[in-house]
């Protein structure tokens, strides 16, 4: 199913744009990429879209040579790679991390396999390399030197992180690389700023209505859709229902715990309630847009449902009113997408505490972009684990302590 889906986005792309989007594409390769650099604005939606497309199936071909299955973490992992390919990850920027962790692996006698994840969703850390390479007025041979050189560096030093940072929010942050590439960005940022590098801020948007724009997540949607109708059979909304019950906690495979066909249905669903969200705001089908709507999708096999994520968007949509921004502008659509990163603090801990957590992470994530100079793809990941690790904490030691509240 993937494979088909990202071999037609790169027909797709090719048949609404022709040359021009190969021309982008190569474009893309050599353009700073920190956020908020939407692909669609900056080289044209065909360009993107083939962007997109290649780095899914880098992170496809890397599972398959590995020998891993197709399951709920690597489906996620395939379609946010394929979503942030539309603003920040590019193949020339993510191929040095996937390298670092290749060599980390090595280096702890470790199976490539082991480690796979983890590379896959650290190249949330791609504009870092486009950074040292591009933004710093560098001749060609220093820069790609040096732009290779951060990227090994980024990509050893991921694995070790990763396991801490998801001890710090147990689990309740879905986007557990988020929270690893933003605190690894901030010795990065501090370090280059340190140094005298500039940080001038960014913000190409796309505000225009191309079919290829507003289709291709409502399209996969509904492939997804029928897929798992026809697969699963009568038995597949019992198993549906099964997922709406799980609380979402990583690691939460829903192809293991339910079933593929159930998966593929929720996600679908996400998918068009997100689209439709998307269409309620007001907001464009940007790259980030459409690149926030296929991550989440993608974590509909692994950790995110309806039940569990409608409280955190209400929470991120209430602290947007009441803070006077608009729905529609870029971070406020931007955190109600991909705010669902926190579903397993409602799943858990009930609807109250998941509007909570949607409501602080709006204020954090709004603020912690810049923590990292845009160089963290995944801001909201960055903020959830935050929120997350507040909230568990304060939870977890009222638990602890209750017999002696009551006395």
């Amino acid at each position: 199913m993937l494979v088909v889906f990202l071999l037609l986005l790169i027909a797709v792309a090719l048949i609404s744009d022709g040359l021009a989007a190969v021309e982008g594409f190569l474009l893309l390769q050599v353009h700073p990429a920190r956020l908020i650099n939407d692909f669609f604005q900056i080289a044209g939606v065909g360009a993107a879209l083939l962007n997109g497309a290649v780095v899914g199936l880098m992170g496809l071909a890397l599972i398959r040579l590995s020998g891993i299955p197709v399951s709920g973490p690597t489906y996620a992992a395939v379609l946010t790679m394929t979503g942030f390919g539309l603003f920040g990850k590019t193949p020339l920027n993510i191929l040095p991390i996937l390298t670092g962790v290749f060599i980390a692996a090595r280096f702890m006698r470790k199976t490539f396999s082991s480690y796979l994840i983890i590379a896959l969703f650290g190249t949330a850390l791609g504009p870092l390399i486009s950074f040292a390479a591009w933004e710093l007025g560098l001749a060609l041979v220093p820069a790609l030197l040096l732009g290779s050189g951060a990227g090994l560096i980024i990509g050893f030093l991921l694995p070790a992180l990763a396991v801490s940072m998801l001890h710090l929010h147990q689990g309740y942050n879905l986007y557990n690389m988020g929270l690893t590439c933003g605190f690894l960005g901030l010795f990065a940022f501090a370090v280059l700023k340190g140094f005298g590098a500039g940080f001038p801020g960014i913000l190409h948007w796309y505000e225009g209505s191309a079919p290829a724009a507003r289709f291709t997540v409502p399209a996969l949607s509904i492939a997804l859709l029928l897929t798992g109708l026809i697969r699963g059979g009568r038995g597949v909304f019992k198993d549906l229902l099964g997922i709406q019950k799980i609380p979402g906690r990583l690691p939460s495979d829903f192809t293991d715990m339910a079933s593929t066909p159930a998966a593929m249905i929720n996600s679908g669903l996400i998918g068009l309630v997100g689209s439709l969200y998307v269409l309620i705001a007001g907001a464009a089908f940007s790259g980030p847009v459409v690149g926030g709507l296929l991550t989440i999708m993608g974590f509909g096999a692994f950790g995110t449902h309806l039940r569990n994520s409608w409280p955190v968007l209400a929470g991120v949509v209430s602290a947007t009113l009441l803070t006077g921004n608009q729905l529609h502008a870029p971070g406020p659509i931007l955190a109600a997408i991909f705010g669902t990163t926190l579903s397993p603090v409602a799943g858990q801990f009930g609807i109250l505490t998941g509007f909570i957590a949607g409501f602080i992470h709006f204020l954090m994530v709004m603020q912690t972009g810049a923590w990292s100079g845009g160089m963290n793809l995944y801001n909201n990941g960055f903020a959830g684990g935050l929120t997350a690790a507040l909230i568990v904490s304060i939870i977890q030691w009222y638990k602890n302590n209750r017999e002696e509240f009551r006395r």
